[in-house]
């Protein structure tokens, strides 16, 4: 179902498979441990940045880096993951931003372009969503975006520094698409 080689884009970004050549310029905007606190892995080491990517590498969730097209500059990540072609589902995560490029808009215009692909392309019926229950700024950024709060899961993820997460879920279903779509103004 999904295409390992497959680059989406807009008019201001891009989303390009990973490749291990990105990791330098990765590391250089994941260098502060502080933002790993909502994430699984500690992305602000080269041993830890390493391990997040090996399963991208490994073919075994689309990984994309974000690049933002005027400075043809890497300013995140996101992904596909937790993919499912029997029920039709797939899971959009593995989303973050150097400090930078946070809190400017890239996130939601990132958002629309993987969740068009879902819906236009792929034709989906469910696209996934999960976030550490704490993570305020992410859950606002999904509920933002459109996508339905499901519920909690307890106890379910080990986080950096031995802490437990409680992941909650949201998603966005086909029949919800096209509401999505005119609310957000896409």
């Amino acid at each position: 179902m999904i295409d390992f080689n497959l680059r989406l884009e807009n008019d201001n970004v891009l989303l390009r498979p990973l490749a291990e050549d990105d990791l330098p310029a990765l590391l250089v905007l994941s260098s502060n441990p502080e933002m790993w606190r909502f994430f699984t892995h500690d992305l602000s080491t080269k041993e830890g940045l390493a391990t997040w990517a090996l399963p991208a590498f490994q073919k075994q969730r689309l990984q994309f880096v974000i690049i933002e097209k005027t400075t043809n500059t890497i300013v995140g990540s996101t992904a596909f993951d937790n993919i499912s072609e029997r029920d039709s589902r797939l899971e959009i995560g593995w989303t973050w931003l150097g400090k930078n490029s946070q809190g400017v808009g890239i996130n939601s215009q990132v958002k629309k372009i993987m969740l068009t692909y879902c819906f236009e392309i792929l034709g989906l019926e469910r696209v996934e969503f999960k976030t550490d229950v704490l993570n305020i700024q992410a859950r606002k950024a999904l509920k933002n975006i459109g996508a339905i709060e499901e519920g909690v899961l307890r106890s379910h993820t080990l986080m950096t520094m031995g802490r437990r997460r409680d992941t909650i879920y949201y998603s966005v279903l086909k029949q919800e698409w096209d509401y999505v779509k005119r609310e957000n103004d896409w």
